[in-house]
């Protein structure tokens, strides 16, 4: 497999990966939560690379997680203090655990590649430089599997959880009077949003995820009044999406990530005014008289 063809299907996979659970983010109106457990897992990692001095480590991916859910679990709990409302608890944790990442950083582990800028932008091309290799021959980006994994992962997670997280994510009190333990469920949710997150950033870093997982479930959003049309548009933007912006970035020669993230911008951008230029055009239509009432009130006139 050709490099520029491997990197290719390394963002579309790291893509959807994202962008699947991520409809069900959008929904749930917790979009910001991303950029608290992006922001949050740095901790996670140096830690995992501390006890494993491996910085390929699948413990660096599930450390990094936990660290994640830490943002979740310790915003609901200074939620339900009700000492402090709205995004304020998020906005106390984050900061705090991502200052703790960079200070273990830059004092622990500055003679590693493990730096910030690394970890908040990423790079797509070199997450796929390594190969993996079968008989010799080269099969793809090592990472493109990884990816390929966590996509499953989600999937499986999804279709096995798809009804109560329908039911968890529209009415939550409802789903608590038939007996759905909705904590649970949300706390395994957000801790495989928070595993995706992480696996991501070697391709697209702690900012940009942030893009691949809410752009695309929001442009479909946009186009969609049923949610398993909403979940398949967003299969299709991240798809479609990745690949445009991927083969931009190619042609100018800029940074792949920020390439996909630009275009999946730019279609959001362009359908927001497509619909919102159609509701005018409906209320429009709406408030103008039919043709037989234009003709009932000339005649009465």
């Amino acid at each position: 497999m050709s490099f520029l063809l491997g990197t290719s299907l390394l963002a579309v996979v790291t893509a959807l990966a994202c962008a699947l659970p991520g409809a069900f983010v959008v929904l749930r109106k917790s979009s910001m939560l991303v950029d608290a457990i992006s922001h949050a897992v740095l901790p996670g990692i140096v830690v995992g690379y501390f006890f494993t001095r491996n910085l390929d480590s699948p413990l660096l991916i599930i450390g990094a997680a936990l660290a994640g859910l830490v943002v979740v679990l310790g915003a609901e709990w200074l939620g339900r203090t009700g000492l402090i409302t709205g995004d304020a608890p998020q906005g106390l944790i984050f900061p705090a655990l991502f200052s703790i990442g960079v200070i273990l950083v830059t004092l622990n582990f500055a003679n590693v590649h493990l730096d910030t800028h690394a970890v908040l932008v990423g790079d797509l091309n070199l997450a796929a430089f390594r190969q993996l290799s079968v008989g010799g021959v080269s099969i793809g980006p090592e990472y493109l599997y990884v990816m390929l994994g966590v996509l499953l992962l989600d999937i499986a997670f999804l279709a096995v959880c798809y009804p109560r997280l329908k039911v968890t994510t529209f009415d939550p009190q409802f789903a608590e009077s038939i007996g759905i333990r909705s904590g649970a469920l949300n706390t395994a949710f957000m801790f495989m949003v928070s595993l995706t997150v992480t696996a991501a950033f070697n391709a697209a870093g702690a900012i940009l995820v942030i893009a691949l997982m809410i752009v695309p479930p929001a442009t479909a959003y946009l186009l969609s009044s049923r949610l398993s049309t909403m979940l398949v548009l967003t299969a299709a933007i991240a798809a479609g999406g990745a690949l445009a912006g991927f083969w931009m970035a190619y042609a100018l020669n800029a940074a792949t990530s920020a390439g996909m993230a630009v275009f999946y911008g730019a279609v959001f951008v362009v359908v927001l005014l497509a619909n919102r230029i159609a509701q005018g055009r409906r209320r429009s239509a709406s408030r103008e008289p039919s043709l037989a009432e234009a003709v009932r009130a000339t005649a009465e006139a």
